[in-house]
């Protein structure tokens, strides 16, 4: 059975994206960190792990991003796309009007604003390091609490679910990777990701490697850019496109993205997400 990492603890987004990446058929390791899900792969302490690298509304996970480009030679093995369910949770028998404290992860005390003001006015708020640690918390208090919580964080502590998609927001997804050792095989419906940097500042240079895409008929789904940590102004441009790099399109086309450019990693070829 494969050793599945993931940013833990146990009923975060995280564990909900590893277990429905794997159909629940592996064995689940919860780290403390990003950095350490990477590591726990790199040392054989699990198979793969589950990584955050995209939200609808907070954008790119840049410290995931850092973490493919300048620390880890790890592949991108695949994707998956989650639903960011919110809902509030208290002990059995408490109601809405019995609160009096409200447990969340800053993210999701922000993402359930208007809930909160609407249906919670003048409950206090307490920060929590997790939508796992949340209800565990509101269940220990001794005051009448409640918590933003994932569903399975809600089972693993049995709370009682108040409310439900009480995001401001519907429809939010997160997009995880996964990260191996190796990319995948092609399957014929895949995604390639890779970063780039020039050596001359100039103008016409992104626009001239972005052209060999052009060229082979290639879509790109994405460009971002993240600053190098050399100089200031000077970025690292990070593309996702369809096909696999053993294709020999995309091939050539990474190969003359390579040449024009002064850094160039490829991330890893891996089965495009089919899910809505």
């Amino acid at each position: 059975m494969h050793t599945i990492a993931y940013l833990g603890p146990p009923g975060t987004f995280s564990e909900e994206a590893a277990m429905a990446y794997t159909g629940g058929q592996a064995s689940y390791l919860p780290l403390a960190s990003i950095p350490a899900v990477v590591t726990a792969i790199e040392t054989g302490a699990a198979d793969l792990g589950l990584l955050p690298i995209e939200n609808l509304l907070e954008g790119s996970v840049n410290f995931t991003l850092d973490l493919l480009i300048h620390e880890t030679q790890l592949q991108i093995a695949g994707e998956i796309v989650i639903p960011i369910r919110q809902y509030l949770v208290a002990r059995e028998g408490l109601r809405l009007p019995d609160i009096k404290v409200l447990y969340g992860h800053p993210q999701s005390l922000g993402q359930c604003r208007k809930f909160i003001e609407r249906c919670l006015p003048g409950v206090a708020t307490i920060a929590s390091l997790s939508n796992s640690a949340a209800p565990a918390e509101a269940m220990a208090d001794e005051r009448p609490a409640a918590a933003i919580s994932t569903l399975r964080a809600a089972e693993i502590t049995g709370a009682h679910i108040l409310a439900r998609d009480i995001a401001d927001t519907l429809g939010n997804v997160t997009r995880f990777i996964s990260l191996a050792r190796q990319d995948a095989a092609p399957t014929g419906d895949d995604k390639t990701s890779f970063c780039f940097a020039f050596t001359e500042d100039r103008a016409g240079t992104l626009v001239e490697a972005l052209q060999s895409l052009a060229l082979e008929q290639i879509n790109m789904t994405k460009l971002e850019s993240r600053p190098a940590r050399e100089v200031l102004g000077k970025y690292i441009f990070l593309v996702d496109i369809n096909g696999h790099r053993s294709e020999p399109h995309v091939a050539r086309a990474l190969e003359q993205i390579a040449a024009q450019s002064g850094m160039f990693k490829v991330f890893g070829s891996y089965p495009r997400w089919q899910g809505q």
